[in-house]
Order: C-alpha cells, then structure tokens, then sequence
C-alpha cells in the first residue's frame, strides 16, 4: 500500500484528497495525523509491511525551532526506511492557497494595501523563508517586523486571514476546504458585495485550476510524488 500522511486537518486535509482523487485515481490512503508530533508518533508505531510506502506531507518552517527539531526527528526515522518513507518537501498549506492567483478576485477583496504586501512577500520566498532582503515596499516591511517573533509560518497564516475574512471561510475554519468544489464565494456571506463568485461550478475544475495556476506549480515544483 501507498500512503500519505499529513499533519493537516480541515482545508489542508481536503486539498490531499482531491490531489489523490484527480492526479493519482485514488492509489494513496489519505490520513491526517493531525500534527508534526502526530507524525512523528505514528511513524515510531508503524507496522511497515514489505509493499508499503509512506509520503509525509511535513509543513518544514525553518524559522520555527521546535519545527526544525522535530523534521530532524522525522529525517532520522526516514533514512532508515531504505526509501520507504519520502518527506514530501512542502511548506504550510497557507502558502498554497496565498499563491492561488484567482484569490483576489474570489474574495473580491478591497484591501489594496494586503493586496500588495501579497505579491511582495510571494516574490521574496526562498527555500521556505522570506527573504527580506528582497523586499524595497515601506509597508510590507512594516507589517513583517509587526510579527512578535517573525515566523514564515505565521506571515502566511496572517495574510491568508486577511483575504478570507474571519469567518467560517478563513484559514482556520472547518468550511474553507469546500470552497475548491462548492460554487461559493470565500466569504459564508453570500450576500457580501465584495465577494466575487467564481464562475465555474464545477469542483474538480476548480481544484484543477488550483494546482495548476502558474504560481502554485512553482512552488510544487517536483514534490508532489
């Protein structure tokens, strides 16, 4: 058996399936262990049977110790699989759907400010960090050296929050993974006049077009198995 695990829940776990449903015909058994810790405890119990293999969707943060210090752990366990267990080299979920490049126009947002500080921060990412030094925009700088203690992870969260609204919708929601195959608008408001409606109906289409925007694929780049 294949598998792929990940410390997804919600909106990060329903991208997962539906990247099995549509790419791979449903060859990998999906689950989430709900957690980095929750992975790593999974792996220490695994009943690894002489078929199986086992991708690990781990958000790997480098600007966050106690994430470095478990993708240490999950490394060791890996290179002793001989290859059976593959770290999927991904960074947090958030990241994905910031690049999607139809958000603005799903959420109809009016936020130019955000709008802005969006394209600065996705043009400045490398190797799972934001390189500051690539930023010149007085006020994207502001609103990264707000953070307490600056964390990609937690910019990502941030941003994201602001173009879907703080509602069911947002991020941290238990509904914003329907929004990729139901005809919604990103806000639960349907009647929010800022909220554009996408015109395709359609789920799968709409996952598709998710994947495989021009700004996603270069983040995905080869990790998607």
């Amino acid at each position: 058996m294949k598998y792929l695990w990940t410390e997804d829940t919600g909106a990060g776990l329903h991208f997962w399936k539906l990247v099995n449903q549509l790419f791979f015909n449903d060859a990998l058994v999906v689950e989430s262990k709900e957690s980095n810790q929750g992975l790593l405890d999974a792996l220490s119990d695994i009943d690894m049977k002489e078929d199986d293999k086992y991708y690990i969707a781990f958000d790997y943060v480098v600007d966050n110790q106690d994430i470095r210090n478990k993708y240490r752990m999950l490394k060791s366990i890996a290179d002793k699989a001989e290859g059976k267990i593959v770290i999927l080299d991904m960074i947090c979920f958030e990241y994905l759907i910031l690049a999607f490049d139809k958000l603005v126009a799903w959420t109809g947002t009016g936020k130019t400010d955000k709008i802005k500080i969006r394209e600065e921060v996705l043009l400045a990412i490398e190797n799972h960090r934001i390189n500051l030094s690539k930023i010149d925009d007085e006020k994207t700088l502001q609103y990264l050296v707000s953070f307490k203690r600056y964390s990609t992870e937690r910019v990502m969260k941030s941003l994201v929050g602001e173009f879907t609204q703080n509602e069911k919708w947002s991020v941290k929601g238990s509904l914003m993974g329907e929004c990729w195959y139901k005809d919604c608008c990103v806000s639960e408001h349907p009647d929010n006049l800022r909220c554009g409606k996408p015109k395709i109906e359609d789920g799968n289409e709409k996952m598709r077009r998710l994947i495989q925007s021009e700004k996603v694929q270069k983040i995905i780049g080869e990790v998607i198995i």
